[in-house]
């Protein structure tokens, strides 16, 4: 049995991308993952397949772990000789319950490290275009819990010196004692008129941001609604937010946008669109794998010597083909003498990859455009292998077919049906929350609406904005009664992220 040890990690205020590198690696270590509400849950996708992902936070209608039973679990894992994570919202020792597990593992003599995590304390209010401290503006910072431990006889916060005694002063989980938190600093030496600031789901993009004075706060959050939880920010340095407010203005900042690529491919095109500040939904609607016979590609492969042209029509389409060229004992030299075709410039980066360059790129990104291009071409009598998808149109090979040449097609990957959960997808349409779903294949769109089968698919998508890579996938959405708001003309992601957010800002110029 291996020594067990408990890696404690602070998992970042919720933006997946502020945990820290010993963090993932820890995660990557584990034999079991404990997390709750406050950890992001795409940081999971880090663990090993064989991780054991185990929940132990609040939600409806289900069981809530106390902290006893969370320390003995804990335990109970590590005893078995297990490396254990567990994953804690922010930084496990900033008003979090940090403190009382490490306790806990110590007095049952169980190893553990801890990795800190960036707290919501500074950068909520970063990402709210708020610094915590500036030369100009605050040299000195409190952090002050707003929610005590209600075991406590009487609050240990020294208002009369907390008040004054830092020029910036940030409370965590007031939200609920907001009125309590203004009275006490007014009565002890703030002015009515100091800046303050809620900011609400910070780093999430879902982020939402209230300014005022101590004076108009609690009436402002009182209007808007604003509920926990929320990190509370006063001090002068809130004036700053008119000048370095950059997260909130991002051009797709609170836009929730669904993509229905295959989970393999889609974390490219989320990461773009997070980049323009969007909250992405992943709901990969296709799986691709490999083909359920592979001696006719075998069959090409061996005698890719005869051939004069191959052409390519997707990045997987490379991928596939060239992974199986190596796990046939073959490299790239087995091309040099066939000229190769690539269907856009995202196929062609994916055969550089290979340190192949493309002799053919058709200005128009599809089939036909490849056709274009080779007529003419004298390619009457050329032999002409095109490794694809099993569920491609036959417009290319017939097409070259009836220009004269000898097509050999073969099929090096298929996609299928994913099964992804229907809740969340379903939800977010009912709710009205949901502003754009993408499709980038005729297939994601069959499977997303074949997963919808049963519900007012009109009803769902009313309000939504379609969005497609190309005149394929569009015309297959036309076929279920659907307008498409989004087409580039360049049928590439890149092309389609810039749609999304031409669309978008012309829709803000316009209102």
């Amino acid at each position: 049995m291996s020594s067990p040890i408990v890696y404690l990690i602070g998992a970042g205020p919720g933006d997946p991308g502020l945990i820290t590198l010993k963090g993932i690696r820890c995660l990557e270590e584990s034999d079991v993952v404990i997390y709750d509400s406050l950890a992001n849950s795409k940081l999971l996708d880090y663990c090993r397949e064989s991780a054991e992902i185990v929940y132990m936070g609040k939600r409806k209608g289900q069981h809530s772990f106390t902290q006893d039973e969370i320390n003995a679990y804990i335990v109970k894992r590590a005893k078995e000789g297990l490396t254990v994570s567990r994953l804690k919202g922010g930084d496990p020792f900033m008003f979090g319950r940090g403190g009382e597990e490490v306790l806990y593992l110590h007095d049952n003599n169980i190893s553990f490290e801890i990795v800190p995590g960036i707290t919501s304390a500074l950068a909520a209010p970063i990402y709210a275009g708020i610094p915590p401290t500036h030369r100009d503006f605050a040299s000195s910072l409190a952090i002050i819990t707003g929610h005590e431990s209600p075991l406590k006889a009487e609050s240990s916060i020294k208002w009369d010196k907390i008040s004054t005694g830092a020029e910036t002063l940030i409370f965590l989980m007031g939200m609920s004692k907001l009125s309590e938190i203004v009275s006490n600093l007014t009565q002890n030496g703030l002015l009515h008129d100091t800046p303050c600031a809620l900011i609400r789901y910070g780093t999430h993009p879902d982020q939402k941001t209230l300014v005022g004075t101590l004076g108009t706060i609690v009436k402002l959050a009182e209007e808007k609604a604003f509920k926990a939880p929320v990190v509370i920010i006063v001090g002068n340095v809130v004036k700053l937010r008119t000048q370095m407010n950059w997260f909130e203005t991002k051009p797709l900042f609170g836009k929730k946008i669904v993509v229905t690529r295959a989970r393999s491919q889609a974390s490219a095109f989320a990461l773009e669109l997070a980049k323009l500040g969007a909250d992405v939904i992943e709901y990969p609607t296709i799986k691709i794998v490999p083909p359920d016979d592979w001696s006719p590609v075998d069959k090409s492969i061996k005698k890719l010597n005869i051939y004069d042209w191959l052409i390519f029509t997707s990045v997987n389409g490379v991928d596939y083909f060239f992974n199986r060229i190596k796990e046939l004992g073959y490299d790239i030299r087995i091309l040099h003498q066939v000229k190769i075709c690539a269907i856009g410039p995202a196929t062609s980066k994916a055969l550089e990859g290979y340190h192949l360059i493309s002799d053919l790129c058709p200005s128009e990104f599809r089939a036909e455009g490849i056709i274009e291009a080779f007529a003419s071409e004298d390619i009457k009598g050329s032999k002409i292998l095109i490794p694809r998808a099993f569920e491609a149109r036959e417009i290319l090979p017939e097409s070259l077919t009836n220009l004269g040449a000898l097509v050999n097609v073969v099929h090096v990957y298929k996609t299928v049906k994913e099964e992804t959960g229907l809740e969340p997808l379903l939800e977010g349409l009912e709710s009205k929350e949901i502003d754009v779903v993408t499709f980038t294949s005729s297939s994601t769109v069959t499977n997303f609406f074949e997963s919808l089968k049963g519900f007012d698919i009109r009803e769902l998508m009313k309000d939504v904005v379609i969005a497609c890579i190309g005149p394929i996938t569009r015309d297959r959405v036309y076929e279920y009664g659907l307008k498409v708001d989004i087409m580039p003309d360049e049928y590439t992601i890149p092309s389609l992220c810039k749609g999304i957010r031409k669309f978008f800002e012309k829709k803000i110029s316009n209102s």
